[in-house]
């Protein structure tokens, strides 16, 4: 936990970034894989794989082992185990439409951090299970393994092939659910389609072709290249709704997330990866983002919405979502994990004053900074809760503490996006959107057995960003790091130019 550690004039975002947040993703999310509101043990297949993207500056070694685990689970057909518990393996087999990519994507960004290609030729096995019958959804079994193996290449290749399969809209399927377990009947006939899943699938692809042409590829690399650019278009043309992205298509074809529903007319992970993957236009981006801010940000709640009006029984079933009480947890309450990604699309696109507002609006410490506010929170202030209600019986409480991947993601907000570090194996590039009130932050790094302490400023103005060691000097945001076992002071002026929205 002490490898990289921040100071910035705000205590409590360093309370969370130097301690609670990283023992909260390795104790409880990669260690237990159990909490108070979840006693499960199992490992998630795209869970774990997320959680380790917060270990990428400080502990690689951990995110190379759970990637190889992961890689493990995934059966010859290129779908994965949803979950499974350790020792035996015993798990379910879904039609989930996420899951399997989140191994291209982590593997993708453990390379760009680490530099270590040598993982894709690692050699994993696969599983072997009969394949789910037309009308299920969902089958739970012991699946033989070691028959058959390949690289760790190969296995993101399969993951990839097998969600390259599009509706009439030319979006994926969305299957028994996307990131969103919930919308499971969104697509049950296998006609449905997602939006998101189509933002996500975007950002694999652009991410795992430079990958497949320095792994010697080149056809794969193509392969990726123009399917990624036919998803772009179709997320244009089949995924704007006019003032916002849509969240899904049902299998009759009648949109979700939509001006025209009654219920889920927006939902905040549409708006938010249009950013995030870079897929569309910077406009609609903008227009979208601020869409978002207007309808799902709900500041006399401290909070944002996951969805916005929630489900009801006024439309469409869009699965067991509509089970929760409206205003609970992924059922129009804040998700965490989503909205960590709305922080990290305004960070994207450089609106600090924002960044900042919704940061300190919904950090867990805040809403635990007097008796009043605690009264009406109602869990722990010092790790993050994976919701917290918008419901009028329950407005404000938080629910499921510790047990959530919003931690690592709050990591990777705070570290990465706020602070703006980016391993890129012995380079730290710095792009940085705290707040311009603030005169510098300060961050101590552990790079091997060397340690830094980086100064870093934001700057306006015409001289360009520059860093400054000693007597040595550079031109640029990006740092070169060196393991020579001794102590280094930097200082880093990054310029910036205002952001277009505020």
């Amino acid at each position: 936990m002490g490898a990289v550690q921040v100071e910035t004039p705000d205590k409590a975002l360093n309370i969370l970034a130097n301690g609670w947040l990283m023992y909260q993703t390795i104790a409880c999310r990669i260690f237990a894989r159990s909490g108070f509101y979840q006693s499960g043990g199992a490992f998630g297949f795209r869970d774990q794989l997320q959680d380790v993207l917060a270990v990428l500056n400080t502990q690689p070694s951990l995110a190379r082992k759970q990637i190889l685990l992961s890689a493990s689970r995934q059966f010859v057909e290129g779908d994965v185990q949803h979950w499974w518990h350790p020792p035996e393996g015993r798990g379910v087999r879904t039609r989930c439409s996420d899951d399997m990519l989140w191994l291209p994507f982590v593997v993708s960004r453990y390379i760009a951090a680490t530099g270590d290609k040598d993982l894709l030729n690692e050699t994993v096995g696969f599983l072997e299970s009969r394949p789910l019958y037309q009308e299920e959804e969902s089958f739970y079994d012991l699946p033989a393994s070691g028959n058959f193996s390949a690289s760790l290449y190969e296995h993101c290749v399969r993951a990839i092939r097998h969600s390259l399969h599009f509706g009439e809209h030319g979006l994926p399927f969305i299957g028994s659910g996307d990131w969103n377990d919930g919308m499971d009947r969104v697509g049950i006939k296998g006609k449905g389609e997602s939006v998101w899943l189509g933002f996500f699938l975007y950002d694999v692809l652009e991410r795992f072709n430079p990958v497949a042409m320095e792994y010697g590829d080149t056809q794969f690399a193509e392969y990726c290249k123009n399917a990624a650019h036919r998803l772009q278009s179709n997320l244009e043309t089949g995924g704007w709704d006019g003032e916002w992205y849509r969240r899904a298509y049902f299998d009759d074809g009648s949109p979700l997330g939509s001006k025209e529903n009654e219920e889920c007319r927006i939902d905040a992970i549409a708006q938010s990866w249009s950013v995030l993957s870079s897929a569309v236009s910077e406009q609609r981006q903008q227009t979208a983002m601020a869409s978002l801010d207007q309808h799902l940000v709900r500041r006399d709640m401290n909070l944002i919405q996951l969805l916005d009006p929630p489900f009801d029984k006024k439309g469409p079933n869009p699965g067991y979502i509509r089970g929760y009480v409206p205003g609970v947890r992924e059922n129009g309450g804040q998700y965490s994990h989503a909205a960590i990604w709305t922080l990290m699309a305004f960070a994207q696109l450089k609106d600090r004053e924002k960044v900042w507002e919704l940061f300190s609006m919904i950090q867990p410490i805040n809403h635990g900074s007097d008796s009043g506010k605690s009264q009406v929170y109602k869990v722990e202030p010092y790790v993050m809760a994976a919701d917290v209600y918008a419901n009028i019986s329950h407005k404000g409480r938080g629910g499921w503490t510790w047990y959530t991947g919003s931690s690592g993601w709050m990591y990777q907000f705070i570290t990465s996006s706020l602070v703006g570090l980016d391993l890129q194996n012995d380079h730290l590039q710095f792009n940085p959107c705290f707040p311009l009130f603030w005169p510098s932050v300060t961050v101590h790094y552990q790079f091997g057995q060397s340690t830094y302490k980086f100064t870093v400023f934001q700057e306006e103005g015409e001289e360009g960003s520059r860093w400054k060691m000693g007597d040595k000097q550079g031109i640029g945001n990006v740092f070169p790091l060196t393991d020579d076992g001794n102590h280094h002071a930097v200082t880093v002026h990054v310029q910036i130019t205002k952001n277009s929205m505020t």
